[in-house]
């Protein structure tokens, strides 16, 4: 019989009893990859049992689950229970969602915080059932009118527009879209992005753009509405058409220029351009006109900041684009509004070189060579230490955008002891992330050897190395996975730290030793068990900057590695049975459903069913 170490579970044990004692449990050796725990060879069918198991699992932890004292823990719980359940208990699916929400309106409440969790739960709930998500978004509309205080009158004056994001809950409606989007539902998400792709912002940009990479046809045909919009909207301006720019020439790269001519960008690394038609290009270079060679000011019009100035950075910048793609006579245009502006603007306006002037215009190695140079020159007339150590630093990060180990030199050249250290750790981990991407091994081991790096990093290189090497040379990898070992038993007891590095490295054995991925599961249990508030979910390393108590940067990396859902999913699909076990040995509330909820989740993956899209 099963044992559970949780009161509502424990009778479970003997409702499962019939069920396990038919089944059949490979054993520890088996390979991790023969998934079913009970198909032979090619066979398909169905593993009743399993599924049995799983379905008994889920519904006596979801009545545990209602009675978790915390509040964020249960909303979670039930939200995951009921994504699990939906495809073998749809109506108690939806009960659980309901359950889930009332206790993620209760956390948000007691969080006072924006309604994090309840974005969290939507996101389960929008894959399954859309007239609950509206439901639910309809609510979280309303909340939202009720705290938010009334703005006062501006006496008429124009309003400030955001060009960055929408209203809250049409920003929450388009977050929830790309969430679903990024899971490969196309059509879920667009039911939902749909009533807000009318306006401009660097949101609905970058939507168009994420959608683009899994439906080009249907990015396109709203990309091309929001032109035909823009043409009609006698707010829109230079800054609005630099947006729209980004699209088809700067993908994920977003660029705005204040009335002063200060900028104001965003960049996510993505592919250099976008390759459209001709037609739709053809249709941007006029509604681009359209609103770049209209009167400065109109009468009611709303602000965007832009004013002469930028109105002229936002010209400067693209008129390369108008020059190069554009037919002649729009160029042309272009041109003379340029050369207008020009005569309007300050001198310094004029002899502004920033950066992002170029970026994603000009060749990236060209910029970059532009830069280094500068900087340089700016180095050899530096008057005090603290100014070049931060043009050091500056070197550094144009290197570490070409993965250029030469940024490590630059590192070395700081003179303040402090931030010479905390720049190494920033630059040696980026260094390593990098080469772990590009499969760049004997890179990435080296930093291991050589860089500044905290006993968890390097586990999480160690282990991606091992998975790398596991097929090539077994012997090798294994050897690294023993090095990992050694390196996460002098994290300290009691840190969360601990077992997340043991989970990363049961993770690894799995596919290489599966009898070891046991065994460091159980002592990432007993590390965890050691550690105040574990969950088992979550895992990722933050990586920070400061210099003289002021932060410079933060770096997040989510290691999928560090939870409980992978591992846990892959040792039940060797030993069903013991893997429940195992869950069971969690302490604390939080990681035991999450291991358990990965247990059920695997073995109802054995149906193959598709994902409801709606009810």
């Amino acid at each position: 019989m099963v044992s559970f170490k949780c009161g509502a579970l424990v009778g479970l044990g003997s409702i499962l009893l019939a069920v396990l004692t038919n089944a059949q449990s490979p054993s520890q050796e088996s390979a991790i990859s023969d998934k079913g725990g009970g198909k032979k060879g090619g066979q398909t069918e169905v593993n009743e049992d399993r599924l049995a198991e799983a379905r008994l699992l889920l519904f006596s932890l979801s009545n545990e689950a209602r009675s978790f004292r915390d509040q964020k823990l249960r909303a979670r719980s039930l939200a995951k229970i009921a994504d699990a359940l939906w495809e073998v208990a749809t109506e108690h699916g939806s009960i659980l969602f309901r359950e889930a929400w009332k206790a993620a309106e209760a956390a948000d409440r007691e969080s006072e915080g924006p309604p994090s969790l309840r974005e969290e739960v939507l996101k389960l709930v929008a894959k399954r059932d859309r007239q609950l998500a509206e439901e639910f978004l309809q609510k979280l509309k309303t909340d939202q009118q009720e705290t938010q205080a009334p703005t006062s009158a501006n006496n008429g004056a124009p309003l400030e527009r955001n060009l960055w994001e929408l209203p809250e809950a049409l920003e929450k409606r388009l977050r929830l879209a790309g969430d679903l989007l990024r899971a490969g539902d196309v059509e879920g998400a667009l039911y939902f992005a749909d009533p807000v792709l009318g306006s401009v912002t660097a949101s609905t940009i970058d939507f168009l753009t994420l959608l683009r990479e899994k439906s080009p046809t249907a990015a396109d045909q709203r990309y091309a509405a929001m032109l035909a919009n823009t043409n009609l909207d006698m707010t829109a301006d230079a800054n609005t058409i630099s947006l729209l720019s980004a699209y088809i020439f700067t993908p994920r790269m977003y660029v705005i220029f204040h009335a002063d001519g200060s900028p104001e960008y965003s960049y996510m690394p993505s592919a250099s351009q976008t390759s459209v038609g001709q037609q739709l290009r053809l249709a941007f270079f006029q509604t681009a006109a359209n609103v770049l060679l209209r009167p400065q000011s109109l009468p009611g019009s709303v602000r965007s900041g832009s004013g002469i100035v930028g109105k002229y950075m936002v010209v400067k910048r693209l008129l390369p684009l108008f020059e190069r793609y554009a037919p002649k006579e729009i160029a042309t245009a272009i041109r003379g509004q340029f050369e207008s502006l020009d005569t309007l603007v300050s001198d310094n306006a004029r002899r502004n070189e920033n950066e992002w002037l170029q970026k994603g215009i000009t060749s990236e190695d060209q910029v970059v060579a532009d830069q280094e140079s500068s900087l340089m020159d700016q180095i050899e007339r530096a008057k005090t230490s603290d100014e070049r150590d931060g043009l050091y630093f500056d070197l550094a990060l144009l290197s570490l955008n070409k993965d250029d180990p030469k940024a490590r030199d630059y590192v070395s050249k700081i003179s303040e002891s402090e931030f010479r250290n905390q720049a190494q750790a920033w630059v040696d981990w980026s260094l390593a992330i990098s080469a772990l991407k590009k499969e760049k091994v004997e890179t990435a081991l080296e930093i291991v050897r050589n860089g500044e790096l905290t006993y968890l990093q390097r586990v999480w290189i160690l282990t991606q190395s091992a998975k790398l090497l596991a097929k090539a040379d077994r012997d090798r990898a294994l050897r690294l996975l023993n090095d990992a070992t050694t390196e996460a038993r002098r994290i300290e007891i009691g840190t969360p730290e601990r077992p997340r590095a043991l989970l990363a490295i049961a993770n690894a054995f799995t596919p290489i030793e599966p009898l070891r991925a046991w065994e460091t599961t159980r002592e990432a249990i007993k590390a965890a068990n050691s550690t105040e508030n574990f969950t088992g979910e979550g895992g990722m390393i933050i990586l920070t900057l400061s210099r003289k108590n002021q932060l410079l940067r933060k770096k997040f990396e989510n290691i999928p590695d560090f939870d409980v859902e992978g591992i846990f999913g892959k040792l039940s699909e060797v030993d069903l049975e013991q893997a429940i076990q195992l869950a069971g040995e969690f302490k604390g509330e939080a990681p035991r459903a999450n291991a358990l909820i990965a247990i059920a989740r695997s073995a109802l993956d054995d149906r193959r069913i598709a994902p409801s899209k709606t009810r």
